[in-house]
């Protein structure tokens, strides 16, 4: 039997079939709890969503429903994390999360102990429970969940984001899916106004990403700028948030800051 349809292995596939393809995606963060955010979004086109544990006010349990909310409506949702919590992730996952984005991305071995993780054995650590719907609340045989699992496993996202890192770049993002660029503290660890320098660090993020065989992502805080990403090869694309567009939507009628 395999997974029903709507769960987080329809959309991760989904996903990965457009990046696949060469096809640009396009997403927002989810900061504000609820399911509002994510019907809305998939009404209004996005490829994706990533519900956001980093930067919002969300708790673990608001994440969770949204994603598995997503994952009901057939839209992709990834979750962003500061750093590697296995238990965490797993239950991210399992509640219908099709990959995780970590943040703050500085060595090998945290690249590595995300892909661990986030795979079964042999190929990582995650402990394997059919009691999900992904597995369809153990309607699935084991054999059947793990061959799908392994062949279209969680995407991984790596936010770089500093002047340096720990390691070499090219040892930092090997085995990611996408290389993801984050623009505001990397600028602020370049130095804002140091515009050749930090021009130099993006320059040098996506050529790792490009060796890898990885897909170069990025934030926008708008349309025009997300253009002016893909036009640089970005194609993962997160625009802005749930939060920046009602903030942005009520200053505009009220007149406020």
């Amino acid at each position: 039997m395999s997974a029903p349809n709507g769960t987080a292995s329809s959309g991760r596939a989904g996903l990965r079939a457009a990046l696949s393809a060469g096809r640009t995606v396009r997403g927002t963060f989810v900061k504000l709890a609820g399911e509002e955010t994510v019907d809305l979004a998939r009404v209004a086109g996005a490829d994706f969503v990533v519900v956001d544990l980093e930067h919002s006010q969300l708790s673990e349990e608001q994440a969770r429903r949204a994603v598995s909310r997503a994952a009901a409506i057939g839209l992709p949702a990834l979750v962003r994390i500061p750093t590697v919590d296995s238990g965490l992730i797993n239950r991210l996952l399992e509640a219908g999360a099709v990959g995780i984005q970590l943040s703050t991305l500085r060595s090998a071995a945290e690249t590595r102990a995300l892909i661990e993780a986030t795979r079964y054995s042999p190929g990582g650590t995650r402990s394997i429970s059919l009691a999900h719907p992904g597995a369809n609340y153990s309607g699935v045989p084991l054999a059947d969940y793990l061959a799908a699992e392994r062949d279209d496993p969680p995407l991984l996202v790596g936010q770089l984001e500093t002047a340096t890192t720990d390691d070499p770049l090219p040892d930092v993002v090997a085995g990611l899916d996408v290389v993801f660029l984050g623009v505001t503290d990397l600028a602020v660890s370049v130095g804002l106004g140091a515009t050749d320098a930090i021009a130099a660090r993006v320059a040098e993020i996506r050529a790792a990403a490009a060796a890898a065989g990885a897909i170069a992502g990025s934030w926008a805080a708008s349309v025009t700028a997300a253009d002016d990403a893909a036009a640089a090869g970005d194609r993962y694309l997160v625009i802005g948030s749930d939060l920046q567009f009602l903030a942005g939507s009520l200053r505009n009628l009220f007149g406020g800051n």
